[in-house]
């Protein structure tokens, strides 16, 4: 069995993922932080699907929440991850501080996809392919005001900064991983109506299918194997200019090393 990871997999465009990966025979690992949440989508993907299906119950914005759950799943099941696709993510209008004293879309946004794949590094087979779900809405970046502490937060700026962060600890990990025949893209996915875009103040218009298209894409397709460190919309590769600066990338590398 092919497992994959999927974070966010209660939401909208996570739901979706993990729908369509299922109809491809892949195992699927529901990661989140609500545990009623994640135990009412196992119930319907098992009944609909007839396959067994596991739980990472964590919460992004904590180090050590994360680290107990790989260590829960990997300790009460003998798999390897095939797949990992980042995307969970968030932006509250308020800026919240976690329990680590980290602003949160930093925490979640950034440093949970950066620690999901160094935590989880060890445990993926040859082959693998890491997705992380970015956005065409990205920019803002300030290395030296990553979590607010000089300007004024504002959601918005903070969600671009994070997906600008995203595509570029793309091409990091894509270097670092590829001798290990581990391949990291990242993608836009499609516009669906969310949570997240109704806390940006957007709607949505493609269904949470058509959003999930290419973060699944990325996991399957056979047309992209060792394709590495490129950032994706609707299945194309699209040229980054975030991926250019090899300086500022292994700065925002580094920063994030520093919370491992």
């Amino acid at each position: 069995m092919k497992w994959v990871l999927v974070t966010g997999a209660t939401g909208t465009i996570g739901s979706a993922i993990c729908k369509i990966l299922s109809k491809k025979n892949y195992g699927i690992i529901l990661g989140g932080r609500n545990k009623d949440k994640l135990n009412r989508l196992q119930k319907t993907l098992e009944t609909q699907f007839q396959k067994p299906y596991l739980i990472f119950l964590a919460d992004l914005r904590s180090k050590e929440s994360i680290q107990n759950a790989i260590e829960n799943l990997f300790s009460q099941n003998k798999i390897s991850l095939y797949g990992l696709i980042n995307n969970a993510s968030e932006t509250p209008r308020k800026k919240i501080i976690t329990e680590e004293g980290l602003e949160c879309q930093f925490a979640v946004n950034i440093l949970g996809y950066h620690r999901m794949i160094a935590y989880l590094r060890k445990y993926f087979q040859p082959f693998s392919r890491i997705v992380n779900v970015a956005s065409y809405w990205a920019g803002d970046l300030d290395l030296r005001d990553l979590q607010f502490e000089k300007r004024s937060y504002n959601n918005n700026t903070a969600y671009r900064q994070s997906k600008q962060a995203e595509r570029m600890l793309t091409v990091a990990w894509a270097e670092i991983l590829k001798s290990e025949q581990i391949y990291v893209n990242a993608c836009h996915p499609g516009d669906a109506n969310s949570k997240l875009s109704n806390d940006l103040g957007f709607g949505g218009f493609e269904s949470p299918e058509e959003a999930a298209d290419t973060p699944t894409y990325l996991i399957y397709s056979k047309d992209i194997e060792a394709v590495t460190g490129k950032y994706f919309e609707r299945r194309k590769i699209v040229p980054d200019p975030f991926a250019k600066n090899k300086e500022e990338i292994q700065k925002l590398f580094s920063i994030c090393n520093q919370y491992l």
